[in-house]
């Protein structure tokens, strides 16, 4: 046991620190001890050692972040700007998988390019594949479990989605060719881990080829040893063509492919546009769900969190600041721009800034069947004013203004 002089000298030292450090805590600058850059002298804040100034400035929030930052969170930031890409005549690709962001366990991504006549050859994936076309246009086909063939050409703004095991090819047509993004419904899923038609008819004996197709082993004598992959093949025909080519077989009722940027907006206002689509839309969407979200500048998308599904997101164009809630506290805030792919896990809060001069346009990819979010606004605006005006310490009357709903998309 402590003697009591030591005891009462303790105790005035805790109160003296809790006094300092109360000082400190106030309305946009909450942490004992206090955080970010505002609340540190020039010397200590100032970095000497070696840096790389043009990354600074490319992520001016991790480098010097707001005060109400806090704690350790895994990175929420990761780009197809630093990913390897593989080229071959034909068109190329790169992904963002969990093995280089370790954070993204329920979704990975593909971004990809098919010149004109470029083929992405026949295969098939462990996982489910949903895309999102960003650039020209693309002629998809697909197998299903009934042995129903789809034979579709997709634009801007178009979806498509593959269960996992459907056999399907992709081939960019004229004049532009196409680029379009990936989400598979599995962080650890590889664009490059996957089956090809020519990688397993190179691996299976001759004789066993002609019996199954029932023609000469001859027939084969000309395949490709290498897969594919990607390669230079012609541009298809008319798509009636192909798709009369196919019909024998019957057509599945439901469609692969679907229009989300022609979807009416699910939330509209000056600052912006949240489109949504998921499988009680595009119904043939079992296992991806996805919001289109379009900030003009000086807007913010509201706070809110998904309570069913992780987020992984795509910045298709702009400039954006997002920032994570988790409990602890953590927060994190981040900066984006076109190319850059962001993640918040399960029910963490965030929202997202337009912090440049043009539209910010990104997807928001979840796996999940269903599209689920919960508006901080709509929270506070349906729970007993005098229960939130207690905890917040705030007039009542505020509350009254939000009975209208979050409306997605704020002015700043």
């Amino acid at each position: 046991m402590l003697p009591s002089i030591s005891r009462r000298l303790f105790a005035g030292m805790a109160g003296a620190t809790i006094a300092t450090a109360g000082e400190a805590a106030s309305f946009g600058n909450p942490d004992r001890p206090a955080e970010g850059a505002v609340n540190a002298t020039p010397q200590a804040l100032s970095d000497p050692g070696p840096s790389t100034p043009a990354l600074e400035r490319q992520f001016p929030n991790l480098y010097a972040p707001p005060a109400t930052d806090i704690g350790d969170m895994p990175p929420s930031w990761s780009s197809f700007n630093i990913a390897h890409r593989r080229i071959q005549d034909g068109g190329w690709a790169r992904q963002v998988t969990q093995a280089a962001f370790p954070i993204a366990t329920e979704i990975s991504g593909v971004n990809m390019r098919l010149a004109a006549g470029g083929i992405r050859e026949l295969h098939w994936h462990l996982a489910a594949e949903w895309a999102y076309m960003t650039k020209g246009r693309c002629r998809v086909t697909v197998l299903d479990a009934k042995g129903q063939a789809y034979v579709q050409d997709v634009g801007v703004g178009d979806l498509w989605y593959f269960p996992a095991g459907a056999p399907h090819s992709l081939q960019g047509l004229g004049p532009e060719g196409c680029e379009f993004l990936i989400a598979f419904d599995n962080g650890e899923q590889s664009e490059y881990n996957t089956l090809l038609l020519s990688d397993w008819i190179a691996h299976t004996p001759p004789e066993v080829l002609a019996a199954n197709f029932g023609v000469p082993a001859e027939t084969f004598r000309n395949i490709p040893l290498d897969d594919l992959w990607i390669f230079q093949g012609r541009e298809p025909g008319p798509l009636s063509a192909d798709q009369a080519a196919v019909r024998s077989g019957g057509v599945p009722i439901e469609p692969f492919t679907f229009s989300l940027s022609g979807m009416r907006p699910l939330k509209e206002t000056r600052s912006g546009a949240l489109r949504m689509a998921d499988s009680t839309i595009f119904k043939a969407s079992k296992t991806v769900a996805a919001a289109l979200e379009t900030i003009k500048p000086g807007g913010l998308r509201t706070m809110h969190w998904h309570p069913n599904a992780d987020e992984w997101q795509y910045y298709i164009q702009g400039k954006g600041r997002m920032t994570v809630f988790r409990a602890g506290p953590r927060a994190q805030t981040s900066d984006f721009q076109a190319g850059d792919v962001g993640y918040v896990t399960r029910g963490s809060g965030h929202y997202i800034q337009n912090t440049g001069d043009t539209d910010l346009i990104l997807l928001a990819v979840f796996r999940t069947a269903e599209y689920q979010e919960v508006s901080l606004t709509d929270w506070l605006a349906r729970t007993p004013p005098a229960m939130v005006a207690q905890t917040l310490r705030i007039d009542p009357a505020f509350l009254q203004r939000l009975a209208h709903g979050d409306a997605g998309v704020m002015p700043a």
